[in-house]
Order: C-alpha cells, then sequence, then structure tokens
C-alpha cells in the first residue's frame, strides 16, 4: 500500500494542470491495484472536500459524490472508512459539513459520550454540544 496526499487525489480528481493531473491518473488507474492499493487517510479526505468546496466551488452533493467515488474504488482503501461514509452521508444531506461530520463519527467511534463545539451548525448532529 502507498500513500496518497491530497494534492495527488485532487490532481486525478480536477484534472487541470498539464504536468501533475497525467501523472496523478497514471498511478491511480495504472499502477494502483487490488493488491497494491492507495491509501488516503481521513486528513487527506478532510483537505480534499475543503479543496474541492473553496477552490473548486463544487456545492456539497458533487463533494459528496465525489466522496462516494473515492470509497467505492476498489484500488483505494480510505482510513476509517465507515466514519469518512457517515460524514459524506450528512454532507449530502446538507446536515452539517464533511469536516463536522467526521469530527463527530471520530468521536463516537472513541466512545465520546459528545463533543463540545462553539459552532450552532454543528449542532445539528447529536453528537455535539453547545460549550
Amino acid at each position: 500500500m502507498i500513500g496518497l496526499d491530497t494534492n495527488v487525489v485532487v490532481r486525478y480528481l480536477a484534472q487541470d494542470d498539464p504536468v501533475q493531473s497525467p501523472k496523478a491518473t497514471e498511478l491511480i488507474e495504472r499502477r494502483l491495484t487490488q493488491q497494491h492499493p492507495g491509501f488516503i487517510s481521513v486528513v487527506a479526505m478532510v483537505e480534499t472536500a475543503w479543496v474541492l468546496e473553496r477552490a473548486y466551488g463544487l456545492a456539497d452533493h458533487e463533494i459528496a459524490a465525489v466522496i462516494e467515488s473515492l470509497l467505492q474504488a476498489d484500488v483505494l482503501v480510505v482510513e476509517r472508512e465507515e466514519e469518512v461514509f457517515y460524514a459524506m452521508i450528512a454532507l449530502k444531506e446538507k446536515r452539517v459539513s464533511f469536516a463536522d461530520a467526521l469530527i463527530a463519527a471520530l468521536g463516537a467511534r472513541a466512545n465520546c459520550s459528545h463533543t463540545f463545539t462553539f459552532d450552532r451548525k454543528a449542532l445539528r448532529l447529536s453528537q455535539f454540544r453547545l460549550l
């Protein structure tokens, strides 16, 4: 298994750089296999969602579709796949940001009774409590 940094994932998804995008495509589509997959950390997933929103202007449902496609790729292993899936669903349903939903899911996995926040939007998820 080899790790994939956010910039590799974004170059592959965006296909907007004449030098880096073909290299990312070659890696992901031709060199990675089920036996030798690429690893995407939760940090890289959050960064990817953020870049797709801020730099490329994708809507929540579009980002959710991208995350879903990464989760379904046979040649990729996504860290904390279950929690990433939960966060993707929350984003798709427009409940909270992908990052907030992932924070909630990871806290639940760590057996946190709840997560304190100052973010009122995060309160849309039952795992959050206002501090």
